[in-house]
């Protein structure tokens, strides 16, 4: 805006214009932005590095399961420089590892079939067509590298192509890449199936979802999870039919998202993210002089702090503290104000108000917060940023498969993404 488009304006709305000029740039803290939007601070007020004053320390854990062991043993007195001879009993007073990777290369086996002349009868008989020439010449644990990759390390066709070669010395077209890739993908299709299956049989549901570009047009990548299952799935709107053709007319007691219209209506109850709340809450208590703000966020703190306990709480302990909590909410609602930013922030609680402590009726079955499918939804975003989305729909479909059977496996403790994938492959 230059002086020319300043001296058209009203007095008002220079006055409005100033007055937003005033309020502060928003953060990570206060608003959906990555944080890698934050302005940086200055060297000399920044926080020091390294960790904090009454961090537990950790060391590497040493491996139970050594490879190889190698006895470093005296060979001699310190004290009279006596010979130590080698069969004498000692102690290990410490242990020091060294690690390394082997060098892998390629395990490439030739079928060769053959003919041969029969001695008795001097017809040519001839091998059958072994099984390794009727399908891919790849094997299911290289498949299962290149997925994983792809997939989760976000490389491109082009990096993929230089790791295979540079790290195992393996030259493949990016043309036989995506043949790879798209075979591995369908091995994914079951497994996607039964999590859908057990999704439409949950009782609480959550849901969110972020853009990423799909053949040079804006879609977006929804994620589903429930306890049992967690389902990824790519698609060219945003609207609410995603979401009933997802369901496929099963109706959850409870439904957790944010206030987006899309995710309202799914469910008998609905439990807001109160972590979007709250960033909008810190935002006003910063820009604004009003006292509003800071009561709305103090009672978020005390919400988060029944929301950290509630499985270890009693009923009757827990239908005393949400009581107080609706009473002094209600206090806060009703109070008047004259600031638009504090009014505003009044309005998106009044209207969720039904929304904001379903978690307390549902002991430790539901989160206050969405943060479980925001952590789902994050690959997918790093994914965007780095290769700027996926040139064919099938690619964005099946790479939806692959998190779905992988994120649903991961719900099981000490599951590893790569086993899970060449588990899947290799069947």
């Amino acid at each position: 805006m230059d002086r020319t488009d300043l001296q058209r304006l009203t007095k008002e709305e220079l006055i409005e214009l100033v007055l937003r000029m005033q309020h502060p740039q928003k953060t990570s803290r206060t608003s959906s932005k990555p944080p890698s939007t934050d302005r940086k601070q200055r060297r000399d007020q920044a926080k020091p590095g390294g960790a904090k004053p009454g961090h537990e320390g950790h060391s590497r854990i040493i491996s139970a399961t050594p490879d190889e062991v190698v006895e470093h043993r005296p060979d001699q007195c310190s004290c009279c420089s006596a010979v130590l001879i080698a069969n004498l009993p000692g102690e290990t007073i410490s242990i020091h590892e060294q690690i390394d990777l082997p060098e892998i290369t390629p395990h490439v086996t030739q079928h060769w079939r053959l003919a041969v002349r029969c001695p008795a009868c001097g017809k040519r008989a001839v091998a059958p067509v072994p099984d390794a020439a009727k399908g891919t010449p790849f094997g299911p644990r290289l498949h299962a590298v290149a997925t994983y990759l792809k997939t989760f390390q976000a490389l491109s066709y082009e990096r993929l192509q230089a790791a295979l070669a540079d790290l195992f010395a393996l030259t493949l077209s990016q043309g036989g890449l995506m043949n790879m890739l798209r075979r591995a993908q369908g091995r994914f299709a079951e497994g996607r199936a039964k999590a859908v299956a057990a999704l439409r049989q949950a009782a609480v549901v959550a849901s969110d979802e972020t853009g990423v570009r799909i053949e040079g047009s804006n879609a977006y990548h929804w994620v589903f999870r429930c306890s049992e299952a967690v389902v990824h799935h790519a698609s060219p709107t945003r609207g609410a039919i995603v979401v009933r053709t997802m369901m496929d007319g099963h109706r959850p007691e409870v439904w957790c998202s944010d206030r987006y219209s899309a995710q309202q209506g799914h469910a008998d109850a609905h439990q807001t993210c109160l972590a979007h709340l709250a960033r909008d809450v810190a935002y006003a208590d910063e820009a604004s002089a009003d006292v509003l703000p800071s009561r709305l966020k103090l009672w978020l703190h005390r919400v988060f702090a029944l929301a950290e306990g509630v499985a270890t709480l009693a009923a009757s302990i827990l239908a005393r503290k949400r009581r107080a909590l609706e009473h002094s909410l209600d206090a806060i609602l009703a109070a008047p104000t004259s600031c638009d930013l504090a009014r505003d922030r009044q309005t998106k609680f009044r209207r969720a108000r039904d929304q904001l402590l379903t978690f307390a009726h549902w002991s430790g079955l539901i989160d206050a917060t969405n943060n479980a499918c925001e952590r789902a939804l994050r690959p997918a975003v790093i994914q965007r940023k780095v290769t700027n989305g996926y040139r064919a729909m099938w690619a964005a479909e099946g790479e939806a498969d692959i998190r779905t059977v992988v994120d649903t496996a991961r719900l099981d403790p000490g599951t590893n993404a790569f086993n899970t994938i060449l588990q899947t492959v290799s069947t």
